[in-house]
């Protein structure tokens, strides 16, 4: 009895012990502790790394050869091969659906009742499905809003349609995170300005319907939800050319079994291979891996024996996903991507290096507008924070860079190149590139290094999309397959479902 007295009693002493380690933490550089209010409450919040929003994958980052993998039988020349790194991101494990698009519609209409020209900006054009000489009618009424294909990738989209998809996307997402975690309760009333954003409230613009704030150790009482907290995710986006071509190859399933950094094998595909079947004394072998027009004529084979099971588009998780858990890469529909399109984003020896890491063609740097106190101004009538684009005059004593707008830099039409928009091109400023091949497309265009483009404004029945989001912190993600950590652990959180 006295041992086990003993045993519980030095027990206590050790919780005891490590309870006020962890509230009496230290900065390393002053000594302060940290959480504290009699220290002055600065907080240093336990991370438990950044959590994998909704229908997201982690895409562990690293370098490949970007650009063409077989012979550039169309001449473009637009894709010549060069070795980038792409730092580690998220990617929607499927292209957008419908049914997703339309909850975006249902929101909209909802939400910005006064604004109704919101909505109408947003939908999709259906009449994408027509053409001169085929029967398509029922697609134009039924493909975005019958449920037969609320699992079908929407499309119709234009660029600037799916970019504005992903700010709400990203609205939407953060204030569900704070509703999780108890700091909101859900909304459903907000109108107009009182539309949650998640910039606008971090600005002290938005407060909602408060279920529970958090502890203020600075001055007591409560406070929303910081930054500073982790509680919220970055943005949604389109991903970049680079970011998108990495994705599609998953390279990651080529590795050499030693730890060497080797890929045993280059990619023509998201799959193995030369050809677009399953191979030899497969189950399934002889059956297509994607969703493509075969042949003249040929959208999905024979009665009784349907190659792809689908004459438009398939739903968004058919065939088998690649090595990065990602379906569709290849197929099905081509998918919009963040870039302006030029001939090639390589410009010369000189800026070579800067290209090498998260290369992109299409920065055009903006900032949040603040009053002359360099207070944040007053939201917009649609919730959102006021941006404005930087001017060149502002930079220009910058070491960094010296253009606010890159979408031209070392391509300008009046100093390098004349592109005679309109005239003997296509190409301008709207140009975005959009990659992987389409349910109409030959199996050419599904090599993840191909690359096309069409004006951000327009649409086609074959262009869908899927988001991305930028990793925070370490580029293994919250730990990796041997469960080992950069810095200190910090505590896995659950994906998100």
């Amino acid at each position: 009895m006295k041992m086990f007295s003993k045993i519980l009693g030095t027990l206590l002493l050790f919780t005891l012990i490590a309870s006020s380690c962890k509230h009496e933490e230290r900065s390393e550089t002053t000594g302060w502790k940290y959480n504290d209010p009699e220290w002055g409450g600065f907080e240093k919040i336990d991370y438990e790394g950044q959590v994998t929003a909704p229908n997201l994958v982690l895409i562990e980052g690293g370098t490949f050869v970007m650009g063409q993998v077989d012979e550039d039988v169309m001449y473009e020349w637009n894709n010549i091969p060069r070795r980038v790194t792409v730092s580690s991101f998220y990617m929607d494990e499927t292209e957008v659906s419908n049914i997703a698009y339309r909850e975006y519609l249902h929101w909209l209409s909802r939400v910005y009742k006064t604004y109704p020209e919101v909505y109408k900006k947003a939908l999709p054009d259906t009449l994408v499905w027509r053409e001169e000489l085929t029967y398509n009618d029922e697609y134009v009424e039924n493909y975005l809003r019958f449920p037969a294909y609320n699992d079908y990738p929407v499309v119709g989209v234009s660029w600037i349609q799916a970019r504005d998809y992903s700010k709400w996307r990203s609205n939407v997402t953060n204030e569900m995170f704070l509703i999780e975690r108890g700091i909101l309760n859900p909304n459903p009333q907000q109108v107009d300005s009182d539309a949650f954003d998640t910039k606008a409230y971090y600005a002290g613009q938005y407060q909602g319907n408060v279920r529970k704030n958090l502890e203020d150790l600075t001055n007591g009482g409560e406070r929303p939800a910081r930054r500073e907290d982790g509680i919220t995710t970055p943005d949604y986006r389109l991903p970049t050319e680079a970011e998108w071509e990495y994705a599609a190859l998953a390279l990651v399933g080529n590795q050499a079994a030693s730890k060497d950094e080797i890929y045993t094998d280059r990619k023509y595909f998201p799959w193995n291979g030369y050809t677009a079947r399953h191979k030899r004394h497969d189950k399934h072998q002889g059956e297509f891996l994607a969703n493509f027009r075969r042949a003249g004529g040929d959208y999905m084979g024979m009665a009784g024996r349907l190659n792809d099971k689908a004459s438009i588009t398939a739903p968004v998780r058919s065939f088998l996903p690649n090595d990065f858990g990602l379906y569709n890469m290849a197929g099905n529909v081509s998918e919009w991507v963040a870039d302006v399109y030029r001939q090639t984003t390589f410009t010369d020896l000189s800026d070579a290096q800067n290209q090498e890491l998260n290369p992109f063609r299409g920065n055009k740097f903006e900032e949040l507008v603040k009053d002359e106190n360099g207070n944040y101004v007053e939201k917009d009538s649609l919730g959102h924070l006021k941006k404005r684009f930087v001017e060149d005059e502002e930079v220009k004593n910058r070491d960094n860079y010296r253009k606010a707008d890159l979408k031209n830099y070392n391509d300008d039409d009046s100093e390098f190149v004349t592109y005679g928009y309109g005239k003997s091109s296509l190409v301008n400023d709207h140009s975005r590139v959009y990659k992987g091949g389409s349910w109409e497309d030959r199996l050419y265009w599904l090599s993840p290094s191909q690359r096309r483009f069409l004006d951000e404004n327009k649409s086609s029945r074959s262009i869908g999309f899927r988001c991305a989001m930028t990793r925070l912190g370490s580029q293994a993600g919250n730990g990796d397959a041997d469960g080992n950590y950069f810095g200190k652990a910090p505590k896995v959180r659950r994906k998100y479902k």
